[in-house]
């Protein structure tokens, strides 16, 4: 993929999939420019696990999404914008939703803004596979019925809109891609395949978890990171939106019954009741269709589920968790 000497900005670029990204796009050839949500550490969080060559090739920029002047001045110039910064925690949009409203549709907004004023060749906004609520039909193409089952899926189905709403009235060169549950190395373990690779590695005797029923389509973050790099570079993905997916669900308790088969334990499972989502916010099933993404961008995964689990039980292997996953933390 030929990204040579285009000039990039990541929003979110610290986080998971966009550290991932941010280095995909270096290793192209891409002019990248990092953005970092302030902190009065100057941490880079996952930006640390790259390659020293590719650290420094980067322009990292510390800032907020929801500073409108910042993202006009940050846009200027770029071929490119793939935006990711978002607050993702469903368990905490309970807590405060007015924060995820904010930095999804107040920051998205302003993504859209100045990328219309300063004539961003391309725009690739962030969705989420949450936004569809619990399958009405599976697997679940673009057109299934958007439901906000919670604050966070509200926020980001309210993002989503607006970006289509800048592609129709404005004609901004823009593609709302929309991942389904993406999982890898780096990924924190307030995310539930962290979560249970993280308690199989310890020396607890349990592993503790919410609901085992839900059913995920669960995709490699490198998967996922090619398809993002796909929609910026395809001008027919403008005014589209494009979800990525395996076409494979798996419930919870498979994926503890594989991470467990990985690591060669039989530990039981707990379930804590403060883990699982309120009963008509649950999401309980979500599988993609991901015809479009195969046909518009020449798309499909590469990494099945059994590879990319072990790469994640390396990488957390090596690396220690932040924090105690067997403790519940929103």
């Amino acid at each position: 993929m030929n990204y040579q000497g285009k000039k990039v900005l990541v929003t979110g670029a610290a986080g998971f999939i966009g550290s991932h990204l941010t280095e995909e796009l270096v290793k192209a050839g891409a002019e990248v420019t990092a953005l970092v949500h302030y902190n009065s550490n100057s941490n880079i969080a996952n930006l640390k696990y790259l390659e020293p060559h590719i650290q420094s090739s980067l322009k990292i920029v510390f800032g907020d999404i929801t500073d409108s002047f910042l993202m006009n001045q940050l846009s200027d110039g770029k071929d490119v914008v793939f935006h990711l910064a978002a607050l993702i925690g469903i368990p905490y949009s309970y807590v405060a939703p007015a924060a995820y409203v904010s930095a999804n549709i107040t920051g998205t907004l302003n993504m859209l803004e100045a990328a219309r004023s300063q004539k961003v060749g391309k725009l690739v906004v962030t969705s989420t596979s949450e936004t569809y609520g619990t399958a009405i039909y599976a697997p679940i193409d673009e057109k299934h019925p958007m439901q906000g089952q919670s604050p966070y899926s509200a926020t980001k189905i309210g993002a989503d809109k607006i970006a289509e709403s800048y592609f129709l009235s404005f004609a901004l060169p823009v593609c709302i891609f929309r991942p389904f549950n993406t999982f890898g190395p780096r990924q924190s373990t307030r995310a539930v395949i962290p979560t249970i690779i993280s308690q199989v590695l310890s020396d607890s005797k349990e592993i503790r978890l919410g609901s085992l029923d839900p059913v995920r389509d669960m995709l490699f973050v490198k998967d996922t990171a090619r398809g993002f790099m796909l929609a910026g570079l395809e001008s027919k993905s403008s005014g589209e939106v494009v979800s990525v997916g395996t076409g494979r669900g798996v419930t919870i308790g498979e994926i503890v019954e594989m991470v467990q088969k990985i690591c060669g334990t039989n530990k039981p499972v707990i379930a804590q009741n403060e883990r699982i989502r309120p009963e008509k916010s649950e999401v309980m099933k979500l599988i993609c269709d991901y015809s479009k993404a195969k046909n518009l961008l020449g798309w499909e995964p590469l990494y099945s589920l059994e590879l990319g689990l072990t790469e994640a039980i390396e990488f957390m292997k090596i690396n220690k968790p932040e924090f105690d996953p067997s403790s519940y933390a929103i």
